[in-house]
Order: structure tokens, then C-alpha cells, then sequence
């Protein structure tokens, strides 16, 4: 069974700092790209951030500079450092993991940033 668990998110001021996870069983986690989507009240699912298996990161333009995506396939665990916090960053963050034969999605966690 596939699971891809998301952890970190809660309610930080604006300027503030979060560090979500999501750690992943059931796939072979080396193989997959990861990504952070973003939903905000209201708004379209967002890409966020994404690492592929070769250590290759893109980032939305509106986190540039302030987010950090990482893996690490040891511990089957991907992070997102988020730095410098603004309201605009409010939403639920999804983990999202894909490789050539399939796509799976974690469940969300919710950030809140408060002005």
C-alpha cells in the first residue's frame, strides 16, 4: 500500500518559517520526482516546488528565493523549507510523487500564515 504522509504545516506569523515532510512507503522513492502542490481558499492547485531523481529543482516564481525543496531517499522523505512566510503562502500543501508507470498524492497539510 502506498502512502505518502505529509508533517510540519500549522499557523506561523508572516516572516516566519515551516519545514513540511512528507515521507513516502510503499514506492521505491529513489525513482520518483517529487513535488510540492499548493491549494489556496478559492484557487487552482499550484505547483509549488519539485525535485527530480537527479537532484533538479523548480520552483513557482512566487517562492523563489524563500523555498528550499530537498530529499533525502535514505529515509524515503522529501522536505520543503519555507522562509520568509506570507499570507499569500496560505493554502494546503500536497506531496506528489511520479515515476513512468504511476502518480500518487498525499492527503495535505494545511499552512496558514497569519498577517
Amino acid at each position: 500500500q502506498v502512502q505518502l504522509v505529509e508533517s510540519g504545516g500549522g499557523l506561523v506569523q508572516a516572516g516566519g518559517s515551516l519545514r513540511l515532510s512528507c515521507a513516502a512507503s510503499g514506492i521505491i522513492f529513489s525513482i520518483n520526482t517529487m513535488t510540492w502542490y499548493r491549494q489556496a481558499p478559492g484557487k487552482q492547485r499550484e505547483l509549488a516546488a519539485r525535485i527530480t531523481t537527479t537532484g533538479r529543482t523548480t520552483y513557482a516564481d512566487s517562492v523563489k528565493g524563500r523555498f528550499t525543496i530537498s530529499r533525502d531517499n535514505a529515509k524515503n522523505t522529501v522536505f520543503l523549507q519555507m522562509n520568509s512566510l506570507e499570507p499569500e503562502d496560505t493554502g494546503v500543501y500536497y506531496c506528489y510523487a511520479e515515476n513512468w508507470q504511476a502518480e500518487y498524492w498525499g492527503q495535505g497539510t494545511q499552512v496558514t500564515v497569519s498577517s
